[in-house]
């Protein structure tokens, strides 16, 4: 993993990150920290504060491939769950995201799978999956996350009806809102999940508590909320009310 990478998705997720913790999680010194937080503060993305940085709110995600290389063995526990729940045969929709990306890709051996995505990524995850059929809606691609927004994408899961909806969100709120960074990511996720007759909500723990701006839909909405490790205390009592629709996989049970 990027080490910058791993920092700015720290303060992205808490708000700021403090020196001697960074350098305690990361096993390097602090004079390495604080030279990765000022190139950081002098590319705009992180303030400096006494002792460490606070993140800077902006309406910009991290880039794809720095995301890719993030929590990548949590991604691949949800991946391996939630290719348990599909079967040969079904009508699946996935949202943008890395983790949606990676389910899909732990689905490359089913059979018979029908994918309406506008992620990219997932598309070509399984574009040799046996008899699969795959369906994307156009429009211009946005780069280099791979995925296509807008009215066209929208009206593609408006016109199918899936078995399945996989998707995550850029965050989740104390509340349990689901945040993204742009407001068609939010419209697009509530258009495939009201289309499909089961909905699987796919995010690691580091997304519990992750700022973003724009907000629509609630985690309590999905049927299947699948991550690797129980967050904190602000999110006992939400997560609570799930009952067995929260399945935490992997280590940290």
């Amino acid at each position: 993993m990027n080490r910058q990478s791993a920092i700015l998705e720290t303060a992205q997720s808490r708000g700021r990150v403090m020196v001697d913790e960074l350098a305690e999680a990361l096993r390097v010194s602090a004079h390495t920290v604080r030279r990765d937080i000022n190139a950081l503060c002098a590319q705009g993305k992180l303030r400096r504060l006494h002792g460490g940085a606070e993140f800077i709110e902006g309406s910009s995600n991290l880039p794809y491939s720095a995301r890719t290389s993030l929590n990548v063995a949590a991604k691949q526990r949800i991946a391996a769950h939630v290719a348990g729940l599909i079967p040969d045969g079904a009508t699946l929709f996935f949202s943008i995201g890395t983790t949606p990306a990676v389910v899909a890709a732990a689905l490359a051996e089913r059979e018979g799978l029908t994918v309406i995505t506008n992620n990219l990524n997932a598309a070509m995850a399984l574009s040799e999956a046996p008899g699969a059929r795959i369906v994307i809606p156009g429009g211009e691609l946005r780069l280099p996350d791979r995925d296509v927004l807008g009215p066209l994408a929208q009206d593609l899961f408006g016109a199918y009806r899936a078995d399945f909806a996989i998707y995550g969100a850029a965050g989740i709120d104390n509340d349990g809102s689901l945040l993204d960074f742009h407001e068609p990511e939010v419209r697009i996720r509530g258009q495939a999940q009201e289309n499909a007759r089961q909905s699987i909500f796919v995010a690691d723990s580091s997304k519990f508590g992750r700022r973003a701006p724009a907000v629509g839909g609630h985690l309590d909405e999905a049927d299947h909320v699948v991550t690797e490790a129980k967050p904190g205390a602000p999110f006992a009592a939400m997560l609570e009310s799930l009952g067995d629709r929260l399945i935490i996989v992997g280590e940290g049970k």
